[in-house]
C-alpha cells in the first residue's frame, strides 16, 4: 500500500478591515478634510489621486457642491496632506466627522 498524498492549500479570508487615510485640501484660507481608502501602504500617492479626483469631478461634471465650485472659481494653488490613517471603515468616517467638528473647514457642507 502505498503513501497517500493531498493537496491541501490554505486559502486566506480577505480582510474587510480596511486603511482609510484622512486628509486636509487647502487652497488659500479655505479648507476641506475628506477620506479616502489607501491603495496599499501609498498614503500619499493614495490622497493625491482622490485630489485630482476631486478636481477632475469639478471640471467635468456639473455638481453644485461647496469644494467643486471652490475648485472651478478659486486661482489658489491646492495643497493637500495625509492627516491620519484609521483602520476600519466605520472608525474612519466616525474620525472624519471628529475632525470636521474640531477644525471646522470651510469647504465641507454637511
Amino acid at each position: 500500500m502505498g503513501a497517500m498524498v493531498y493537496n491541501i492549500s490554505i486559502v486566506r479570508k480577505k480582510r474587510k478591515d480596511r486603511n482609510y487615510i484622512l486628509y486636509r485640501v487647502t487652497g488659500g484660507d479655505d479648507t476641506y478634510i475628506g477620506l479616502t481608502v489607501s491603495q496599499g501602504r501609498a498614503f500619499w500617492k493614495s490622497v493625491k489621486i482622490r485630489v485630482q479626483k476631486h478636481i477632475s469631478r469639478a471640471m467635468n461634471e456639473d455638481k453644485d457642491w461647496t469644494m467643486c465650485n471652490f475648485i472651478r472659481e478659486t486661482n489658489e494653488t491646492l495643497y493637500y496632506e495625509v492627516l491620519e490613517v484609521v483602520r476600519g471603515r466605520k472608525a474612519a468616517y466616525s474620525r472624519e466627522r471628529e475632525l470636521i467638528s474640531e477644525l471646522n473647514p470651510s469647504l465641507n457642507d454637511f
